[in-house]
């Protein structure tokens, strides 16, 4: 059989190559698409979110909570925002840093003037263009949902006049910056789902990296990536049952050979770019966070020993030389893991429980025994051993080990710590605990303590100074050494119970402590052992902790930290925004009626929720009937009907229901990112109603509605435009005639 036809893998590669080289034609051209209406809306946005945004040049609300966190990154200083994630705060310090910003100015209270050296406009500059930049994505998402142009320019004039979401963005905060994501986010899945199905790795990843900022730049922002990720999950269920896919293999055997299946291509695909990577990028946020934040500063008391020891400066500068293993005669400080209510250290000082309490109990009339929230000459402690009376560390000293029995003995009153089976003072059910005198009255001393360290690798494991959590377990009772986090009356001087818990189980950080500051005692005598306890500490250990070990305890701090619910002026309710009876005065000239409000165009907000219950309404009815095997709208309307109602309606959804279930203080501006999606959902009802619901007739009436919506939308912007601007300064009167309801609170001065 002749073989002259026949070609090696390489030779047909060649050919192949040569073919697509000859496939080739110079010159190569690109022809561009530009739809004007977008690039006109795109300019409008930017003028109206970043003209004269250095005005005024003072505090504007919240900037006073934002600029604080500037200042801290631009001196590197650590600390906790349990709001959200570290990457708003980074955007918002990137605006600083271009701006030259040194950090140096004092965010404590609205209205403060602005010193020479505080970059205005650069602070505000990047959530001015996420505002800016938020007004063509409103465009493109619309398209994406298969709406018509017409529809997608109406949607994009009702979110640029706005006139909240315009005040947002012009200011250092980052609302602005959230509404940009989630838009993004959006726009992205529905473009790739529909340009590409999905069948592109490039392109997944490219979703995901803009996809995964949402949750990054605010909590809130995760409601809507769950959203989502739903989206994604229904989307390959659908995939699955596609029975068109099926294993294929190339064809090109004499190149290259490949077998795969399409569908676990897809799906391991999806939970790269939807799991793994926003998992990474967050992390990777963090990391840029505590690499940047590497100094002590202002929250370092609400992370643990360990975690302080590990900035420059504070903590690390007391601890530093400090030896690492607990020996007998060692000096301690003792602070509770627990950060509930404050941090504190285990505490003694020269007073006793008074002889009876107001309630008619009595009590030991021992030494108090307290968790002090400062750091004090009375929070040290030494550890002895009950076998030996000296109180010096030996040569070469003799480590304290998990399950050892010790005696802590109060360094400046030379008191046992001691528990016994009298009721604590502001915990009945618990035991008191004291520093023992012996009055001679049948109450032995009863002051061993097993050491019990929570965090052992072995059950050899040597106390550690930072590095063991430990709990001390009463011998006699196996109470437990416990905060109970009560605050004693003033015989107590108000600081916080400590008790003899009997029925602890289990861990409980309330009940775990470890050692933050540690000598080696070298005094026997208590004058000499009092002037050594006021010396600083030596001999230098390194206890640098891992990046996750400090991002896993950033990250408890930051879910668990308790806010205040204070009551603020302009707090408010979620029931209240949907209607915006309420308003927030962001800024008042401190001589004239020059104000800015954060106030809705309140034509718009009225559409909204029309257009909400109008959907509503639409959906209930296609859904019933089609129950009833009654089609009134072709199967790709009704699917673009429901996609539509997904992205809008449930993006309201998620991003307003959760706030009723949310103990904290809140704000007309946290409605922000809901009242987003609701303006895109008015169009959209107005094409499905004017396209598959009205006659001719009454389609042309509608036209005329939609007209003078868009004047009653237009007109409200512009009336109140002084006071999302800031200027021109109106009159008394005029401002008077802005206060459409009673609920709002307008600011004037009658001159």
């Amino acid at each position: 059989m002749s073989k002259r036809n026949e070609h090696t893998p390489n030779q047909t590669c060649l050919k192949q190559r040569g073919t697509m080289l000859s496939s080739i034609k110079l010159p190569i051209v690109i022809r561009a698409e530009i739809n004007l209406v977008l690039v006109v809306l795109t300019a409008l946005g930017v003028f109206s979110r970043l003209y004269g945004i250095h005005f005024p040049k003072a505090v504007v609300f919240d900037e006073v909570y934002y600029g604080q966190f500037v200042s801290l990154y631009m001196k590197r200083v650590f600390f906790i925002d349990e709001s959200g994630p570290p990457l708003g705060h980074m955007i918002l310090a990137f605006g600083a840093y271009i701006g030259g910003f040194d950090g140096n100015f004092i965010w404590n209270r609205i209205g403060a003037e602005y010193s020479s050296n505080v970059p205005v406009w650069s602070l505000r500059l990047i959530p001015a263009l996420a505002g800016s930049l938020s007004v063509p994505l409103c465009y493109i998402l619309v398209v994406e949902l298969g709406y018509s142009h017409l529809t997608a320019l109406g949607a994009t004039l009702l979110f640029l006049m706005e006139n909240s979401l315009i005040v947002q963005s012009r200011f250092m905060l980052l609302e602005s910056v959230l509404i940009f994501f989630l838009l993004l986010a959006e726009t992205m899945v529905l473009f790739v789902s529909y340009v590409f199905g999905f069948h592109s790795f490039n392109v997944g990843f490219t979703l995901i990296s803009k996809l995964c900022s949402c949750p990054r730049v605010k909590y809130m922002g995760l409601f809507t990536y769950l959203l989502l990720l739903g989206l994604a999950a229904v989307h390959m269920w659908q995939l699955i049952g596609d029975r068109a896919l099926s294993n294929v293999s190339s064809g090109a055997a004499d190149c290259c050979l490949f077998i795969s299946s399409v569908i676990l291509v897809q799906v391991l695909t999806r939970f790269l770019a939807l799991v793994v990577l926003p998992l990474l990028l967050y992390l990777g946020f963090f990391y840029v966070h505590l690499t940047l934040l590497y100094r002590s500063g202002p929250h370092d008391q609400m992370m643990s020993s360990a975690f302080q020891a590990s900035l420059e400066g504070g903590l690390a500068r007391i601890t530093q030389g400090q030896p690492l293993e607990m020996a007998y005669g060692s000096q301690v400080t003792l602070r509770s893991v627990s950060s509930k209510p404050i941090p504190c250290w285990l505490h003694s000082h020269k007073a006793n429980y008074p002889i009876r309490y107001e309630n008619g109990r009595g009590s030991s009339h021992q030494q108090q025994v307290t968790c002090y929230p400062f750091k004090d000459v009375n929070n040290w402690w030494i550890i002895k051993d009950p076998g030996r009376q000296d109180l010096v560390v030996s040569s070469p000293p003799r480590p304290v080990r998990h399950g050892d029995v010790v005696q802590l003995l109060h360094g400046m009153t030379s008191r046992f710590l001691n528990t016994h089976d009298v009721a604590a003072p502001m915990s009945p059910h618990a035991q008191e605990v004291s520093g023992y005198i012996d009055f001679n009255v049948s109450m032995p001393a009863q002051n061993l303590w097993k050491v019990d360290i929570a965090n052992r690798e072995t059950e050899q494991e040597v106390w550690k100074t930072i590095l063991s959590e430990v709990r001390l377990v009463h011998v006699k009772t196996s109470a437990v050494l416990k905060l109970s986090g009560s605050a004693l009356p003033e015989w107590g001087f108000r600081q916080l119970e400590v008790v003899g818990d009997k029925i602890y189980k289990g861990y409980q950080p309330t009940g775990v402590w470890n050692v933050e500051e540690h000598r080696y005692g070298r005094s026997q005598e208590q004058k000499e052992r009092e002037l050594e306890l006021h010396s600083p500490t030596h001999i230098d250990i390194n206890r640098n902790l891992t990046f996750m070990a400090k991002f896993l305890e950033l990250q408890w701090r930051m879910l668990t930290v308790k806010q205040e619910t204070s009551e603020h002026k302009y707090s408010s309710s979620p029931l209240d925004w949907i209607t915006m009876d309420t308003n927030i005065a962001y800024w008042l000239h401190h001589t004239g009626n020059a104000q800015i409000h954060l106030m809705g165009n309140l034509v718009t907000w009225s559409l909204g929720n029309l257009a909400l219950m109008g959907y509503l309404l639409l959906f209930l009815s296609y859904l019933l009937r089609r129950r009833r095997k009654i089609e009134d709208i072709p199967e790709d309307t009704w699917r673009q009907l429901l996609l539509a109602g997904v992205v809008c309606a449930g993006g309201w959804a998620v991003n307003y229901l959760p706030f009723f279930m949310m103990e904290k203080t809140l704000f007309l501006y946290h409605y922000l990112p809901a009242l987003t999606f609701q303006i895109l959902l008015i169009p959209v009802v107005l094409e499905h109603v004017h396209t598959h619901v009205l006659c001719t007739s009454h389609r042309r009436a509608l036209h005329g509605a939609v007209l003078a919506g868009l004047s009653s939308v237009y007109l409200t912007f512009w009336k109140f435009s002084p006071l999302t601007y800031g200027h021109p300064e109106l009159s008394a009167e005029q401002l008077d005639s802005l206060r459409w309801k009673d609920s709002w609170d307008v600011l004037f001065r009658r001159h």
